[in-house]
């Protein structure tokens, strides 16, 4: 199949089903506010990397986890029952930001350039972006952010400061999502971490229905509301 390139402004894309193997779609286009949504709706999400054109991809399988599946390791449990950390929903959009796009072990560069964080931003902004806080001893220890359609939590990127951090939130989430009715958490691509929360593959098709029916559901704009929780609270996860 070809790469499509994208024009510089518009909110179409190419059928998911034309992607190459390796999930690569599309080039090119823009970051602005519709043409993300228009993505996130027709499972493709963006990637960039520097000295590069934007890439737009749509992996088949799909790495997804059903809320309701969610698995929470016993030496993740035990972290969460000593109240180490406390968690909060978009208190620190940009700051997760930053830190998702700071260095990783083993990885040169970042795929969050300036460009992807103001586009991010401005979903924030417009109530569709939101981040996820663990803090211990009043300093933001880690976090993620992601997007929220319907009953779909699209993930996009996680970091830490303190172990077990990124774990402790991604925790948070998943029972919060459960208590509003998410139905679907779209993780992109496998990672041994997601894996043991309960994650699995699935074929393009079947992600793509069961994205149109979480799409279809109302949105929850009241999950998002900022009241820091301690971890404490087993019963969230």
């Amino acid at each position: 199949m070809p790469v499509y390139r994208l024009p510089e402004t518009g909110i179409t894309f190419p059928s998911p089903f034309d992607a190459e193997p390796d999930g690569l779609l599309a080039i090119g286009g823009s970051l602005d506010p519709g043409r993300l949504v228009a993505a996130y709706c027709t499972g493709i999400f963006p990637w960039y990397h520097e000295n590069c054109p934007l890439l737009w991809w749509s992996p088949d399988p799909r790495c997804i986890l059903l809320p309701e599946e969610f698995h929470l390791p016993r030496s993740l449990a035990r972290t969460l029952k000593t109240g180490t950390f406390t968690f909060s929903f978009d208190r620190a959009f940009e700051q997760v930001l930053k830190g998702c796009a700071g260095p990783r072990k083993n990885q040169d560069g970042t795929w969050l350039l300036p460009e992807m964080i103001e586009a991010y931003i401005c979903l924030h902004n417009l109530g569709l972006a939101h981040s996820v806080e663990a803090w211990r001893h009043g300093e933001l220890a880690g976090g993620l952010y992601g997007v929220s359609l319907g009953k779909v939590f699209f993930g996009e990127s996680m970091f830490f400061h303190y172990p077990d951090a990124s774990k402790a939130a991604f925790a948070y989430l998943v029972g919060k999502l459960r208590e509003n009715s998410f139905t679907l958490i779209d993780c992109q691509q496998e990672t041994a971490n997601l894996l043991r929360f309960g994650a699995r593959s699935i074929p393009r098709m079947e992600f793509m229905r069961r994205l149109a029916q979480s799409l279809a559901a109302p949105d929850s704009p009241d999950i998002w509301k900022n009241d820091v929780s301690s971890g404490e609270r087993q019963d969230a996860v």
